[in-house]
């Protein structure tokens, strides 16, 4: 194990005692300064992503590496809001807590209010922190100060998944544009493309998830703004509200009215969007990173089933964009200063992160122990040997990865590995949301539910319950229930931003 920081961690701090504890003491150990090289022991709330909590395989060995004790606790992802909003209400929080929820009003308060440290000034100090990008810092920040260790993520993950043997049935190609790929939808529900003689197929297969449906990123493809347009004078438009939205509004109710897309879209949850298309119903799908699970969903269901990720659609004009979610932000680690007392205890915790960027704790948290979870092929491929025992030992650890992107795993499965090298691609024109970093305080009190007025708009308009007019009356509505102001919030913080 490499102590990286050690020796300017010794020099800074003048360390004299051992750390047995962090940020659980009295006043007395709160004032203490500890040996970077001494055992670390401390607290972590998590979120699981997984039906159960890990077991300690993997946990023991990251300690080892890290020099370590971990505690962990567990909070499920489907209760993360309620649990971690009351443990910030509560002040029952750990030394070290995972942070998701970056728009939630609760936990940005809390952000704002001094509660955790901001970490900011001290990345540089260590090896694998100062390499996080200077971008992703700032979308992670909130008015200029970053109150834990930046989630990095790649930037834009969003892209399409077309059945390839229906288009090689029908004799279509890949499509490169929204012509082509509304032909493509059509011809999936009109010319029968598994050859079974039978009506059963639609093009596009959907579901009632505005942002991860195909509407998003059908968006991005009409050169939509992700999430909000700023111009160089600093004022700032809402998405829908802008021409490129009305686009995609029209092409998706055209998609909706000839059928081409499932009738009952904004009801359909995930699970059933991705049962229609293994079982051959649809043929298209959102969402690259689901590749090698459809397919595994599709055994016994679909014979010859060949699958082709796509990740480039224009709008004709041959230039390509695609929404990036939090601009490459997963969430915060991050450090309560009631829990987290010293700077040096802060300093500690940070090398631990440090430490879990280095590529072995990477491959423990991504695929455990070479040869009793994962082996390298020849070829130099990833490989999953033992399914049930890595879900039940290393799974649940793969979310918690502070990085996703510092290390490149080849996937065995081609197909996965495609899909895998599109989404490093979308780098390049991966269109961000700036008010990532900027804070609106009428958003975080009633932003959400301000969206809920475009989205069922949004919903009714490509179903044809409402017309032109019917859908900029619900623009003006969110703007006259708080839109405006929260319009003039962001502009006003975007100038405090740049004038920085």
């Amino acid at each position: 194990m490499r102590r990286k920081a050690s020796m300017v961690l010794a020099a800074a701090l003048a360390l004299t005692t051992v750390l047995s504890g962090c940020g659980n003491g009295s006043e007395a150990e709160a004032n203490q300064t500890y040996d970077p090289n001494a055992k670390l022991n401390f607290t972590w709330l998590n979120i699981l992503h997984t039906a159960s909590p890990p077991t300690d395989v993997v946990k023991n060995k990251l300690e080892q590496y890290t020099n370590s004790e971990i505690q962990f606790s567990w909070v499920p992802d489907a209760s993360k809001e309620e649990r971690i909003t009351t443990a910030l209400a509560s002040g029952q929080l750990a030394d070290m807590v995972t942070i998701t929820m970056m728009t939630n009003s609760t936990v940005r308060n809390s952000l704002k209010s001094g509660l955790f440290w901001d970490v900011g000034p001290y990345l540089d100090s260590y090896d694998n922190l100062k390499q996080i990008p200077q971008n992703v810092r700032e979308a992670a920040s909130i008015e200029g100060h970053l109150y834990g260790v930046p989630f990095q993520k790649n930037l834009a993950r969003s892209g399409l998944i077309l059945r390839k043997d229906w288009l090689d049935n029908l004799g279509l190609k890949v499509p490169t544009t929204l012509d082509e790929l509304y032909n493509v939808a059509r011809a999936f529900t009109e010319d029968d493309p598994d050859g079974n003689g039978k009506d059963d197929t639609v093009g596009f297969g959907d579901r009632s998830d505005l942002r991860y449906s195909s509407f998003k990123t059908l968006s991005s493809y009409f050169g939509t703004p992700n999430g909000w347009a700023v111009d160089d004078s600093g004022t700032f438009t809402p998405e829908f509200d802008t021409p490129q939205y009305m686009d995609t509004l029209n092409y998706s109710r055209k998609l909706y009215e000839n059928g081409y897309l499932t009738r009952d879209f904004a009801v359909t949850a995930k699970t059933d969007q991705q049962q229609q298309f293994a079982q051959g119903r649809t043929g298209i799908y959102t969402g690259m990173v689901d590749i090698a699970s459809l397919e595994n969903m599709s055994q016994g269901l679909q014979k010859g089933m060949e699958l082709v990720p796509v990740n480039k659609i224009s709008n004709g004009d041959g230039q390509y964009h695609i929404w990036s979610e939090g601009s490459g932000v997963g969430g915060l680690l991050a450090f309560p200063k009631s829990e987290v007392k010293s700077e040096a205890e802060l300093k500690r915790l940070l090398q631990f992160v440090d430490d879990l960027l280095d590529k072995e704790a990477f491959m423990y948290m991504t695929g455990g122990i070479e040869g009793e979870h994962y082996e390298i092929d020849a070829d130099g491929s990833f490989k999953i040997i033992n399914q049930d025992k890595w879900q039940a030992d290393v799974q649940p650890f793969a979310a918690s990865r502070p990085s996703e992107v510092t290390y490149k795993l080849k996937d065995s499965n081609p197909r996965k590995e495609m899909a895998n090298e599109l989404i490093k691609e979308n780098d390049k024109f991966a269109v961000l949301d700036p008010t990532v970093p900027l804070d609106s305080q009428t958003n975080n009190e009633q932003g959400t539910e301000l969206q809920k007025v475009i989205t069922d708009a949004t919903f009714r308009y490509i179903m044809g319950e409402i017309d032109e007019a019917g859908f900029k009356q619900a623009v003006q509505s969110w703007k006259d229930a708080g839109g405006t102001k929260i319009t003039e919030e962001y502009e006003a913080a975007y100038k405090v931003v740049q004038n920085k």
